[in-house]
């Protein structure tokens, strides 16, 4: 992986923060059959050990390219731990809502909030940072919101689950971009913010006998243990991905992880497959094409 200190929004988007965002997408979009696993376990006690073990993986990374005195003067910074503090409670919500959905059965409330996050991260883009869109994306977006209205008349309720997940992850993204920190020297930071709250949590667990790390199946352990590799290496790709992108472009990206767990949701989970979905989903699809095929056009005369 790369790393960059670059804090503002860049004027167009790179092929490598492409290749990276989409790669941590398809990553997410595989990650609830892993947390499917852990259904058994309680959700805070799996959203504890997501924060303990991405520690040492994201410290492990910095030593690795070397950026160790970045966190380090990080640390020291009012600014930066003010931000990081900020970004730290986004992701933890966003993680906490996500990994109570797969486990108790919502993945398609799940798979409706990342299809609805961004259209949100295309209306911060475009009101906050101003950013610029062509007719082609915006013929994106509207069919993108076609799909999404579709999803949610079917649901027939407020999607509570969907737009919780919507705002914190829309938020984290554009706070994200605004941390006066490299990507990875970001993410280490928010984890080592939520430390002292997990270990305190996992500690409570273990003295009043209601631990399962250690304590039940080694199987348990094992998926307590992997929490840290599938929590920090998509979301350290991701941050890196996401500081070379216009925060539009990220958005549509978005929409990768959503259809995996869609489909995931549908096809291995067995939750219920509606009419409705069966034609948001290439309307979906079709967004995703269009946007892309515009950003090609867009590089290709740049």
């Amino acid at each position: 992986m790369t790393d960059t200190t670059a804090s503002t929004a860049p004027p167009g988007d790179s092929p490598r923060g492409f290749a990276l965002a989409v790669t941590a997408y398809v990553l997410w979009g595989f990650l609830p059959v892993y947390l499917k696993a852990m259904s058994h376990l309680p959700t805070l006690e799996v959203l504890a050990h997501r924060m303990i073990w991405s520690v040492p993986v994201a410290l492990a990374v910095l030593v690795w390219l070397g950026r160790t005195e970045d966190l380090k003067a990080a640390l020291r910074s009012p600014r930066a731990l003010g931000m990081a503090a900020i970004t730290a409670a986004l992701i933890s919500v966003n993680w906490g809502i996500y990994v109570w959905a797969i486990q108790a059965g919502h993945a398609l409330d799940a798979a409706l909030g990342y299809y609805i996050n961004p259209l949100f991260s295309v209306f911060l883009g475009a009101v906050l940072l101003r950013e610029r869109l062509s007719a082609a994306q915006w013929l994106a977006i509207v069919l993108a919101a076609g799909a999404v209205g579709l999803l949610t008349w079917e649901a027939g309720r407020l999607p509570v689950v969907a737009l919780s997940l919507t705002l914190s992850w829309g938020f984290y993204a554009y706070f994200k971009k605004s941390l006066p920190l490299g990507p990875n020297q970001g993410f280490t930071l928010e984890v080592i913010l939520l430390l002292p709250l997990a270990l305190g949590y996992a500690g409570w667990l273990m003295a009043t006998g209601q631990s399962s790390f250690a304590t039940g199946p080694a199987s348990d352990t094992a998926l307590l243990l992997g929490c840290g590799v599938v929590t920090a290496v998509p979301l350290m790709i991701y941050a890196n991905g996401a500081k070379l992108l216009r925060l539009s472009t990220i958005g549509i990206l978005q929409y990768i992880a959503p259809t995996m767990i869609f489909l995931t949701a549908v096809f291995v989970f067995g939750e219920e497959f509606g009419r409705s979905r069966m034609i948001a989903f290439p309307m979906i699809w079709a967004a995703l094409v269009i946007y892309t095929g515009s950003m090609i056009r867009s590089a290709r005369r740049g």
